[in-house]
């Protein structure tokens, strides 16, 4: 057993609080990862307030992270003590119907448990003040060591520096892979991007990556204008500069509408708006934003009798352990970016701090 820290979100809607945590040895088929770096995503602070209908307290959240593999337990063949790794919200066991159907990027082999909060054994590997700590998203990247199944862990490249490849784990390879793979953003095409936080700086990175000829991003804070245009946004635009809705600026600006957008915030009424953006006959739209619980969508059959495709994406449709270690690989050799993503490096115990600087758009 290891005793190290951890930031432990004990009750909904309260900050984390930094305590020492036992973590039992890895079982079979589990890996123990010490965690050099972790990033912080809206996704932990979704769950921290309460609203994750899945969400279990207490718990160690994060899952954009990266470290060195400190042991193994029996059976674990991919990976061995000293590889360098990123943890694995989405696994890939290979076997299952979801792995072997190129068409998506779901694995289901541990999919119950993961959201129960513990191991695919039904138990949690974490203890703290002889309380059980429950896993989140198969991942609990938020304490120096975390145990995660085999399937949930890519080996990557051990030059790649740990406190940016972390980011791989989730916002970057999500945005990214919304417009390579979800939408396949063609050449010379249109695209909106509404939402410019870290995931949709990723989708605006892929557009242009495909090679789209004009990339519009769309936020009210026109702060993050400068930063979208570095990653590629040909221009940016307001919903609060129009008395119109967003949706018919931006079929004005485009000569009927968008030929790509992407909702990166979690806003049903935003996603309708995205929709409706999309060019009549071919438009297609794609949801990277996850929504509140129990929220809907709603728009007019029509816009999609008239040829518009609504579509959804989950970790950019990369299948992740093959993916992740590519990933890296296109970063080193410099064709995504990564390191312009890091706005801040704090300490571990001023991880609250980071919250606060993500809820206020910093």
């Amino acid at each position: 057993v290891i005793k190290c820290k951890a930031a432990v979100a004990w009750e909904a809607g309260k900050p984390l609080s930094i305590e020492e945590v036992e973590v039992a040895p890895p079982k079979a088929h589990e890996v123990r990862i010490k965690i050099v770096a972790t990033a912080v995503c809206h996704t932990d602070a979704y769950t921290l307030s309460g609203a994750d209908p899945e969400g279990c307290f207490p718990v160690i959240l994060g899952h954009e992270g990266a470290g060195i593999v400190e042991s193994v337990g029996e059976g674990v063949t991919k990976v061995k003590k000293g590889d360098t790794v990123i943890p694995l919200y989405i696994p890939q066991c290979g076997e299952c119907k979801f792995c072997k159907n190129p068409k998506t990027n779901l694995c289901q082999k541990i999919r119950i448990t993961q959201g129960k909060g513990v191991m695919p054994d039904g138990t949690s590997r974490f203890t703290c003040k002889g309380k059980q700590i429950y896993h989140f998203m198969g991942t609990s990247t938020f304490s120096e060591y975390t145990v995660v199944a085999d399937i949930s862990v890519a080996k990557i490249d051990a030059a790649a520096p740990l406190d940016k490849v972390c980011l791989l784990g989730c916002g970057i390879s999500t945005g990214y892979g919304a417009a390579v793979n979800t939408a396949k953003v063609e050449p010379g095409s249109t695209c909106a991007v509404f939402g410019l936080g870290g995931v949709g700086l990723a989708v605006i990175m892929g557009c242009k990556i495909a090679g789209a000829s004009r990339i519009i991003g769309v936020d009210l804070n026109k702060d993050k204008y400068a930063k979208a245009k570095e990653f590629g946004a040909t221009e940016c635009i307001s919903p609060q500069d129009s008395k119109k809705p967003i949706q018919e600026v931006l079929v004005e600006m485009t000569d009927g509408g968008v030929d790509y957008s992407f909702e990166c915030i979690g806003n049903v009424g935003v996603m309708r708006a995205a929709l409706e953006a999309c060019h009549k006959g071919w438009g297609v739209s794609v949801i990277v934003g996850v929504a509140a619980a129990g929220q809907e969508i709603s728009t007019r059959p029509f816009q999609l009798v008239t040829g518009r495709t609504w579509k959804g994406t989950a970790f950019g449709g990369w299948k992740s352990v093959d993916s992740v270690p590519k990933l890296v690989t296109e970063y080193m050799s410099k064709k995504i970016k990564v390191d312009e993503f890091v706005t801040h490096t704090l300490p571990f115990d001023k991880i609250n701090e980071a919250f606060e600087l993500m809820h206020s758009g910093k």
